[in-house]
């Protein structure tokens, strides 16, 4: 069982930044991709992005491409996503995730949620 350590998040005006991070209790990390989801209220949780671990692949939603970046520190212990240029419609709770197999794509860890609040 890995748990999953969410840090960061807060309240910040448009157009601010904001950085969340995620460290898994079993250190480094060693599954094929750590993930980054939100949940808004009255919507569904969707994806935002993720890291592959071995290959460093990169993938973002469209609606974060170009403002979010997601990185692994060297010893792949701490996940981040650096979040500029925030909108209001960014407002949602920040989830990361992982999963239990270093060779497939699978989300079956989830951390605690962390509120991120964009102000207008």
């Amino acid at each position: 069982q890995v748990q999953l350590i969410q840090s960061g998040g807060g309240l910040v005006q448009a157009g601010g930044s904001l950085r969340l991070g995620c460290a898994a209790s079993k250190r480094p990390f060693s599954s094929y991709a750590v993930g980054w989801f939100r949940q808004a209220p009255g919507k569904e949780r969707e994806f935002v992005a993720r890291i592959m671990l071995s290959t460093g692949e990169l993938r973002y939603a469209e609606s974060v491409k170009g403002r979010f970046t997601i990185s692994v520190d060297s010893a792949k212990t701490t996940v981040n996503l650096h979040m500029k240029n925030l909108k209001p419609e960014d407002t949602a709770v920040y989830y990361c995730t992982t999963g239990a197999s270093s060779s497939y794509l699978r989300y079956d860890y989830w951390g605690q949620g962390t509120q991120v609040t964009v102000s207008s």
